[in-house]
């Protein structure tokens, strides 16, 4: 189901000036509690501990998703530099969850490093938990984290990490499906995507397992949050025939948005917050949670082996500020985990709490749902799922 407020520009920060680089999921109550506002408590970003102020690093190395950041100036990571005398290195190398898990798996599980403080991870994946389970992942210093008070209630214990020791959420968006207006007509559901030969050899769907069959589960009239085999099988066929049949013609991570902008691709399986960033400079671009419903998600920083814990935490503390937090969420369109965002955000843009992809209302909410934690972990599910992509 579009809606055309998903379009308007005015909420959007500007695009931004690059291309894009080659556990479960946030419960609808999470949601509800992201967008309602509420009171923050205060905390300095580089909190004092029994010792007196805590050693950092001269610059904090971060790896996250392209159009995940704000860039409108002074940007925060310049605000976190001016407050700390910390510079913040950004890596936009997250395109997929499985291809950086691939990428730091082996470095991680000799004990080592790998040139970072602060990655992501999504838990509409496996991959949370397998960095909390697997000990690759190191505890943050709430000492040095005052603003931890600031995170809404219902994203406090996650299964893959109950008392958030590990863990912070960064942002939270929704699955659906993206068309270019200049190739099709609106696209709204799933069998519309696989099945119109009008969109043939010009549609993408994720390598992510957890988003691409919760939406395919969704338009079998499966529920993705109890997945059987029979639904699974059913789901995953279906994408094979699309693929077979050449109707699918790439499995894609982050890096699906400057082909869709460009018009090599007519529909695809997108993320909410990227399109309504490229609707800035490409109007003829659409996003919608398709009619069967769409997928919640959350993603999450966690410090890896090697990284500095005391510089990651303040970052964290700094970025659970509601000021910096609507900063963040208001230029990305994603949605915020910090209490008393709505209230700073509409002091940024007026216009940003009547934004859908930020602060989602009832019924938005009521078309998005969860996937069973037993799909995503289920290591014969992921070997099927990695058949169908060819690997």
């Amino acid at each position: 189901m579009t809606d055309p407020r998903f379009n308007d520009p005015l909420t959007r920060r500007q695009l931004l000036r690059r291309a894009a680089v080659g556990g479960t999921v946030l419960s609808l109550p999470a949601l509800l509690a992201a967008c309602g506002g509420g009171s923050a408590a205060s905390g300095t970003t580089a909190a004092a501990t029994a010792g007196g102020k805590p050693q950092l690093k001269d610059v904090l190395n971060f790896s996250n998703w392209t159009y995940y950041i704000d860039t409108k100036k002074p940007t925060t990571f310049q605000q976190f530099q001016e407050q700390t005398g910390v510079k913040v290195n950004y890596y936009e190398d997250v395109n997929s969850n499985d291809q950086y898990f691939a990428k730091v798996q082996g470095p991680l599980s000799q004990g080592k490093g790998i040139g970072r403080d602060i990655f992501v991870a999504t838990d509409n994946s496996r991959f949370p938990g397998l960095y909390v389970s697997q000990e690759w992942v190191q505890e943050l210093d709430k000492d040095l984290m005052p603003n931890f008070a600031n995170l809404v209630d219902a994203q406090s214990s996650p299964p893959f990490d109950p008392d958030r020791k590990f863990s912070m959420p960064w942002l939270s968006g929704m699955d659906g499906i993206a068309w270019n207006e200049d190739l099709t007509g609106p696209v709204t559901t799933v069998s519309q995507l696989f099945e119109d030969p009008k969109l043939h050899g010009k549609v993408t769907v994720w390598t992510e397992m957890g988003d691409t069959l919760g939406l395919v589960l969704l338009d079998n009239g499966d529920d993705p949050s109890k997945v059987t085999d029979e639904s699974f099988n059913s789901a995953l066929e279906r994408v094979k025939t699309a693929v077979d049949s050449g109707q699918i013609i790439k499995f894609t991570g982050n890096d699906y948005v400057a082909p869709l902008a460009k018009g090599d691709y007519a529909a695809c399986f997108a993320w909410s917050g990227d399109v309504a960033q490229l609707v800035v400079d490409n109007p003829k671009l659409h996003w919608g949670v398709p009619e069967k419903g769409g997928i919640i998600w959350t993603d999450n920083m966690l410090i890896p082996l090697g990284g500095d814990v005391p510089t990651a935490s303040t970052y964290m503390n700094f970025a659970y500020d509601p000021k910096i937090s609507a900063k963040i969420a208001v230029e990305t369109t994603y949605i915020s985990a910090v209490k008393g965002v709505k209230d700073e955000a509409v002091k940024i843009d007026p216009d940003a709490a009547k934004n859908p992809l930020i602060f989602p209302d009832d019924n938005i909410l009521a078309q998005l749902h969860q996937n069973d934690p037993a799909m995503l972990n289920n290591d014969d599910y992921v070997t099927k799922w990695q058949e169908v992509q060819g690997q």
